[in-house]
């Protein structure tokens, strides 16, 4: 009887088939570090950030990993179980940032917009290159769209409702929402490149764009030593 090593790195130690009992002997392919589902799921991240769709494919990722092809089905059942474990990690990350710092400590509509502002500069928790990378898989598949577009529904209900909480009525919380939460991904959509000191420089009329208020210079200037610049 043939049973591929494939499926046997991905089964238990002791096999049944038909009534019989097959021991499965140990070897290199089957014993030993496979990884672990994180590490799978950083390297796919990272091809698919860098390389596109095409290269998140199992032996290119094991190749990558210095490990065995076998070692992948430890952890996922097939290549499509790595792409939606992708789209989760995107969810968890992208709308999960925008999740928290929506409701991170502010004491003002002004820092609570610097506190979302913030996740989408260099080194914030928003992951603009995955944002951007998903946004481009789903052109080629409904269903994926369909994901972004469920995405930036809540993203939008998470940034309208922040601005309730601060009294604004429905209709002006939404329009502040959208305009906010559309020029971030204006950037990330355009590939805008430019210094941090000029983003930064412009955070003050953004915020007065945004929420209709002007930031204290306290304001701007815990937002900035935040972000490393005085």
């Amino acid at each position: 009887m043939f049973i591929s090593v494939d499926f046997l790195a991905a089964t238990a130690e002791t096999l049944y088939v038909q009534g019989m009992t097959i021991q499965i002997e140990k070897t290199e392919e089957t014993s030993g570090w496979r990884g672990s589902r994180e590490v799978w799921l950083a390297a796919a991240r990272d091809a698919f950030v860098s390389s596109g769709l095409d290269a998140v494919k199992i032996q290119p990722l094991a190749n990558r990993l210095n490990l065995s092809r076998t070692s992948f089905y430890w952890f996922f059942s097939d290549r499509a179980a790595l792409l939606e474990a992708l789209l989760e990690d995107w969810e968890a990350t992208n709308t999960g940032s925008l999740e928290r710092a929506s409701q991170d400590y502010a004491e003002t509509i002004v820092e609570a917009v610097l506190n979302l502002i913030g996740v989408f500069l260099e080194g914030g928790a928003f992951e603009t290159r995955l944002d951007l990378a998903v946004r481009g898989w789903a052109h080629q598949s409904d269903e994926v769209a369909a994901r972004v577009h469920a995405a930036d529904a809540a993203r939008l209900a998470i940034i309208r409702d922040m601005f309730a909480r601060f009294d604004y009525p429905p209709g002006e919380a939404d329009v502040r929402a959208r305009t906010l939460y559309l020029t971030q991904i204006g950037y990330i959509s355009m590939q805008v490149c430019e210094p941090m000191q000029d983003r930064l420089a412009r955070v003050p009329d953004y915020v007065m764009t945004f929420t209709g208020q002007a930031p204290t210079e306290r304001e701007i200037a815990r937002f900035r030593a935040r972000h490393g610049m005085t």
